[in-house]
């Protein structure tokens, strides 16, 4: 079976470890979102192709969820003892390697994705791991800051200011102009299942489609497209998704991020059991759906929500 998963950060690299626990012999693709990229102290970051690439090879924070296990950050106090900012992004000693690497090749003119596999090589995360895009897309959010709107790039919005004030637009500056990475538009038309994880929908999995090619290459692909919602009981599992959901029109509820994704993209759709009673709206919209337990508490309980998409995919090829 060949699987096409859309990921950002902490939620989409958890799912995906119960994936590969439940479909062991699947060859899975894994289309990362990029648009969370941000240059910091002269080095590319990609935090969501890190998280990934950490948490399936075994280097993830695991009580954070993103950043490396065992992590120092001496780098960062004596970058801070210099003045030099930002403070509010704290990346680690061995982080600090990963995109020393990153940035060298991409010097020396790599692509990302070429960047990202070679990385991997080292990580062995046991999916292929591809970037949306080799292009430079970066997420800013508009917001009110003393009086005045601006425009701030994602992580400042997430991290520095943590959604405390209200976003008022979600741009994926970039993404219009870029094309997908190499293999994104063959591994999605060669796939059997195409599955979108918990994953934030507006800057993670939103982000992806905003690249021209990747929705049209989903639509028309022929294969069952299957969510799992990353809205449980009207709120987010984990993160401030609401908020960003708020700045695009989006009720923070399993059925409204449903009908966002739509009936032209998804076939089916999981809700957690608390939110069984929006099956029938989601069906109403021609979208098959499902409630079954979706918290991640442990890799086991991640594997049998990763059946469970599996199965609905099967029931919607019928």
């Amino acid at each position: 079976m060949r699987i096409v998963v859309l990921a950002g950060g902490i939620g989409g690299a958890r799912f995906l470890r119960g994936l590969l626990k439940a479909a062991p012999d699947a060859e899975i693709t894994v289309v990362g979102n990029t648009g969370d990229d941000i240059h910091l102290f002269g080095l590319k970051v990609c935090p969501d192709l890190d998280t990934v690439m950490y948490t399936l090879g075994g280097g993830i924070n695991e009580e954070q969820g993103w950043g490396r296990a065992d992590e120092t950050f001496h780098v960062k106090a004596e970058l801070a003892a210099y003045g030099v900012g930002p403070g509010w992004f704290g990346l680690g000693d061995r982080d600090f390697a990963t995109h020393i690497v990153r940035t060298q090749m991409l010097a020396a003119g790599y692509p990302l994705s070429a960047v990202t596999e070679a990385l991997c090589d080292r990580w062995k995360p046991g999916v292929r791991l591809l970037p949306m895009s080799d292009d430079r897309v970066e997420t800013h959010v508009a917001v009110d800051v003393d009086g005045e709107r601006k425009a701030v790039h994602f992580q400042e919005y997430w991290v520095r200011l943590r959604a405390s004030v209200d976003a008022h637009a979600i741009v994926p500056v970039g993404a219009e102009q870029a094309k997908p990475a190499p293999g994104v538009l063959e591994a999605i038309a060669e796939a059997d299942v195409v599955l979108f994880p918990p994953s934030n929908p507006v800057v993670s999995i939103g982000t992806i489609l905003a690249v021209p090619g990747i929705r049209e290459a989903i639509a028309d692909a022929g294969v069952p497209v299957v969510g799992l919602s990353p809205i449980v009981g009207g709120a987010p599992v984990r993160g401030m998704a609401d908020k960003v959901l708020a700045a695009v029109g989006v009720e923070a509820t399993a059925a409204a991020v449903a009908a966002h994704y739509g009936s032209g993209l998804l076939d089916g759709w999981l809700v957690d059991t608390v939110d069984a009673a929006a099956a029938a709206e989601v069906e109403g919209a021609g979208i098959r759906c499902r409630a079954v337990p979706l918290m991640m508490t442990d890799l086991d309980a991640t594997a049998a929500m990763a059946r469970e998409a599996l199965a609905l995919a099967e029931e919607v090829r019928g």
